[in-house]
């Protein structure tokens, strides 16, 4: 608990008189418990009252500095011993400010049930839990290093009432100890150092005391985290949990190599952590575990009827100082945590994250209520912020409620279930099947309306009429389209019997073959004619004509320009010049046929998106 020590003695050295005098505590028993990033101070108390008037609280000191990373504060009585023991009480525990008080310290006021009367004594447990009060030391490390951390704090046990007889024993984690402070009565056994006991110890006295250990625990501090609890009253609890995950040990520093760290884990990355355990209600189902990238594979799932355990592994191992983000999510049985009572429903669920010894700066639990929800209530056993807001979803017309809870310092300790109590009449489930039932009604009325209707154009009209003239002039234009096809094909027919002639040198074969083509580009001819005259007589072919014309004269042009290209070639084959000659005569005539073709294609090409 890293605050000013010299401070601190300074401002206790001032104290001449005790808050109270009529009270003192005749034992305490403290244990403060540094096994992993969480402190935990236990402490049993038996106080008794020699004053003589009646008295209903107990005060607990705390350093102002120590007291900032106070997370929970806890007083309990627990009644028999053994078999016979009942169950604990819990002491209402409140922050006061007494006249006259120290200004380092802050007080907590424990109301007890029954007053003390002169006389009387009680004893009772107080859990004081703290966060990020080890301190790394040193602040950085290597990949190789071991994290070591500091811990400072008093080996009397801080009282504003005099102490009669008081112990403390101090249990660190299985690992090498560097340092701590020995006093009067300090016995170690293994990892436990035990102070005391002390023995009719003044109000307000203070001894402080160090230790420095080796503390390779995981430290995952989540800065932020929001819980989404989605209540469905047809049959689930949909949770959504988003972190921000940090690890709050010694920085790293140095390159990262994961071949070492493969290899060695122990020794190439002991302060570091791969996994983190979530511990979820049995008959979880529907869980998932994803970042930003996507859905993250490396988790593994298994639970009976008592637990279900969900290990994840991020896609690094982190180390201190490195962060993550991700998501998960699951679903609940309704049955197991909505209930009715008095003619309200209530959600009794868990509060905190339920992920092992996580430390979370801050915390925002959203609880979505069923649209229709009203006269709502919540009840959490500790303080917190509390708002509201509104959820639009699917199906949703008014939004649905939302209820805020949100709490800083948040530690195990805090996973208790709290309740959210509100109304909800059944009928309102009926809501979204019959906006489904209506919408699709009218979607089947709309289509029998619209397959019955007769919404096509008075067939007089002058728009039907000029609409079925441009279906058949559309209809021509295809047919002129594949009688220009049909050509190029017949094109290439000629083309290959001079292919035929080059590697046979039969000229007789390659006339007949140019004879049968001349014939079969007549019959072509003879189709397009009627065509081309139905287009040139249509008014709405007005547009279009031109560029139709275009392409048959540029077809035409090119079978005359095959033809005398053929033609040429079976004369040299019959004058019998070399490959180097006929290639020289049909040079330009094959220039011209190329442009022609690819014109021919343009314009084919555009007649077609028209």
């Amino acid at each position: 608990m890293a605050f000013r020590l010299d401070l601190l003695l300074i401002t206790l050295a001032l104290i001449l008189s005790p808050v109270l005098s009529d009270l003192i505590f005749t034992k305490v028993d403290r244990r403060i418990d540094l096994t992993s990033q969480i402190v935990r101070v236990s402490s049993t108390i038996r106080v008794e009252n020699e004053g003589t008037d009646v008295v209903s609280e107990v005060l607990l000191a705390f350093p102002e500095e120590q007291a900032k990373y106070l997370a929970h504060i806890q007083a309990t009585l627990k009644e028999g011993k053994g078999k016979t023991k009942g169950p604990a009480i819990n002491f209402p525990v409140d922050v006061v400010y007494p006249k006259e008080i120290p200004p380092a310290l802050k007080f907590y006021s424990v109301s007890l049930p029954k007053g003390l009367n002169k006389g009387d004594s009680l004893t009772f447990d107080v859990l004081a839990v703290f966060t990020h009060v080890l301190r790394p030391f040193p602040e950085t490390i290597t990949q190789g290093d071991v994290q070591f951390v500091v811990f400072l704090d008093s080996a009397y046990f801080l009282s504003p009432y005099t102490v009669k007889v008081q112990s403390l024993s101090v249990k660190l984690p299985e690992a090498r100890i560097e340092s701590y402070t020995k006093l009067e009565n300090t016995k170690i056994h293994g990892s436990e150092i035990k102070y005391g006991p002390y023995e009719n110890l003044p109000p307000y006295s203070f001894t402080p005391i160090r230790f420095h250990f080796e503390n390779n625990k995981p430290f995952p501090v989540a800065q932020e985290l929001v819980r989404e609890i989605e209540i469905s009253h047809w049959g689930s609890i949909q949770i959504t949990e988003h972190y921000n995950l940090v690890h709050g040990g010694a920085q790293s520093r140095g390159e990262f190599s994961r071949l070492d760290y493969q290899a060695r884990p122990y020794a190439k990355g002991a302060s570091a952590f791969r996994n983190l355990v979530v511990k979820l209600p049995p008959r979880t189902h529907s869980v998932y575990y994803r970042d930003e990238i996507g859905n993250i594979s490396t988790s593994h799932l298994w639970g009976d009827s008592k637990k279900t355990e969900l290990e994840i592994e991020p896609r690094y191992p982190l180390f201190g100082g490195w962060r993550t983000s991700f998501t998960i999510g699951y679903s609940l049985p309704l049955q197991d945590f909505l209930f009715q009572d008095q003619g309200k429903r209530f959600l009794s669920i868990s509060f905190g994250s339920p992920i092992n010894e996580v430390v979370i700066d801050r915390l925002v639990v959203m609880v979505v209520l069923p649209e229709g929800s009203s006269d709502i209530s919540v009840s959490v056993p500790f303080s917190h912020k509390q708002w509201y807001e509104t959820k639009f979803s699917h199906l949703d017309i008014s939004g649905r409620p939302v209820v805020v809870l949100e709490k800083e310092k948040v530690v195990p300790e805090h996973n208790q279930h709290f309740q959210v109590y509100y109304k909800f009449n059944s009928i309102s489930m009926l809501r979204e099947p019959v906006m489904l039932i209506f919408g699709f009604f009218i979607l089947f009325v709309s289509c029998i309306i619209y397959m019955h209707s007769d919404m096509s154009i008075s067939k007089s009209s002058a728009s039907y009429l000029a609409k079925l003239q441009w279906d058949e002039v559309q209809t021509v234009i295809q047919q002129v389209q594949n009688v220009i096809n049909r050509c190029l094909t017949t094109h290439d027919k000629l083309e290959a019997s001079l292919r035929d002639l080059s590697r046979t040198g039969d000229v007789q074969a390659c006339k007949a073959a140019r004879k049968t083509v001349e014939a079969s580009l007549k019959e072509l001819s003879k189709e397009l004619k009627p065509l081309i005259s139905f287009l040139q007589s249509s008014q709405q072919a007005t547009q279009i004509l031109p560029k139709v014309e275009e392409l048959v004269a540029k077809e035409r042009e090119l079978q005359e320009r095959l033809v005398a290209k053929h033609t040429t070639v079976v004369d040299c084959y019959e004058k019998k010049l070399g490959g180097r000659e006929i290639e020289n005569k049909v040079t330009s005539q094959q220039q011209r046929i190329t442009t022609l073709r690819q014109e021919v294609d343009d314009l084919l090409e555009f007649i077609d998106e028209i």
